[in-house]
């Protein structure tokens, strides 16, 4: 068992946003070193009380780098080999971790193989699923994107490319990766690929994106370390917003039968949804959010940007993802932190006074569609989390305590 991700909290950031690289990729455009523009918000990650930084895609792409090019390369957009190499070493000097962001169920139509398959190259075009039964049929689209050409699994010449990429940038610095749009990639594709990555980096950790579909098994069959537990960020925001904590109740439960099997990997915002301020209809149930995220089992992780509140609507269209994908100024903010920054800090200051959350089982002492008390334990450790959506102050049963409205508290034991 992979032990560090236990006490892990990430800031994830999504680079080519962040950094305010163009929206596609000129061919011929000299190397721009953007990807530098991080290290000066290492401090503030770590400020902020994060042990590691969740990095988007960061390799050669088309446009928003998740259609890949050429995956031994840093997209000249944010720098080279050398600015990666920068990122790391600054990471390790403040004790640091990486994660790393890849996409391998697809790549984008300027994939050099892809190319080759076009051209007629037999060999090539096996590392492309087909629609239909007719080889010489179209070639296979995620989720019907054009650009986004459909890897097949089946070839044994695609599992060794990936297998060598993993093990490239983990021989470089990364300490594990986000395995984007795993849910599309059949489980025992990882099952071949990862165990000699493993073998060469047995530490590290890999956390496959799952937006539906069975958890517990995927994990299981594929041999990966975590997935990314969407039904507990849904019942999140969703039961804030109704009051009906019944539907947080019912997630906790699932949450805590996957985190029997696994570690799940949490969040309230990431790079593809719309943000928690923004989703959440009243502003002062963001604490309830976060106390939530930072109280219940899993490997939490923080959006950039959420730790002050930003807002910003996915929509779906072209150019839809810019709002939640902004960028950020060269230096770290001035001033005064907002509210929802020491929010952020003080809970995961929490979390990693007590790393036994990660594994902690969660326990509904009392419910009603407004209000809920839940304990999280492992062994003799103990927290109690109160909640309370309603407009009026609310007493808990059992001598657990009275909460203002609108307001949740934590309590030790």
């Amino acid at each position: 068992m992979i032990v560090w991700p236990e006490s892990a909290v990430w800031w994830q950031v999504y680079p080519l946003g962040f950094t305010g690289a163009p929206a596609s990729a000129s061919p011929g455009e000299p190397v721009a070193h953007r990807l530098r523009g991080l290290e000066p918000w290492l401090d503030y990650l770590a400020g902020l009380g994060c042990t590691g930084l969740a990095l988007g895609p960061v390799f050669a792409s088309e446009t928003h780098g998740y259609d890949t090019v050429d995956h031994f390369r840093i997209d000249p957009r944010l720098g080279d080999e050398g600015d990666f190499d920068r990122l790391v070493a600054a990471l390790r000097e403040r004790g640091l971790r990486l994660l790393l962001d890849g996409v391998f169920n697809h790549v984008g139509r300027g994939f050099p193989v892809f190319r080759r398959a076009l051209e007629g190259d037999p060999e090539a075009a096996r590392w492309f699923r087909r629609t239909g039964d007719d080889p010489a049929g179209g070639y296979a689209t995620f989720e019907g994107h054009h650009a986004l050409v459909a890897l097949n699994h089946a070839e044994p010449a695609v599992a060794a490319h990936v297998e060598a990429v993993l093990s490239h940038w983990l021989d470089r610095g990364a300490d594990g990766w986000r395995l984007d749009a795993a849910y599309a990639v059949p489980p025992g594709f990882w099952r071949r690929v990862l165990p000699p990555v493993r073998a060469r980096h047995p530490g590290a950790w890999f956390a496959g994106e799952m937006i539906h579909g069975d958890y517990a098994s995927y994990v299981a069959e594929s041999g990966l370390d975590s997935v990314t537990q969407y039904e507990l960020w849904k019942a999140i925001w969703s039961s804030l917003n109704d009051r009906n904590l019944f539907e947080l109740a019912w997630a906790l439960d699932r949450h805590d039968a996957f985190a029997e099997k696994f570690l799940p990997l949490t969040f309230v915002g990431n790079h593809d949804v719309t943000r928690i301020a923004t989703r959440l209809d009243d502003p002062r149930h963001l604490g309830h959010a976060l106390a939530i995220l930072f109280t219940v089992a899993g490997t939490p992780a923080v959006y950039y940007g959420d730790e002050r509140a930003m807002e910003g609507v996915k929509e779906d269209r072209p150019g839809g993802d810019d709002a939640i994908r902004p960028p950020f100024p060269a230096v770290p903010f001035a001033g005064s932190p907002p509210e929802a920054h020491t929010l952020h800090r003080e809970l995961i200051a929490l979390r990693r006074a007590n790393p036994w959350l990660a594994r902690a089982r969660t326990e509904v002492l009392h419910l009603t569609n407004e209000a809920m008390a839940y304990a999280s334990a492992a062994g003799d450790r103990r927290l109690t989390v109160l909640l309370n959506t309603a407009d009026t102050p609310y007493a808990f049963p059992g001598g657990l305590g009275t909460v203002a409205a609108h307001s949740w508290s934590v309590v030790p034991g």
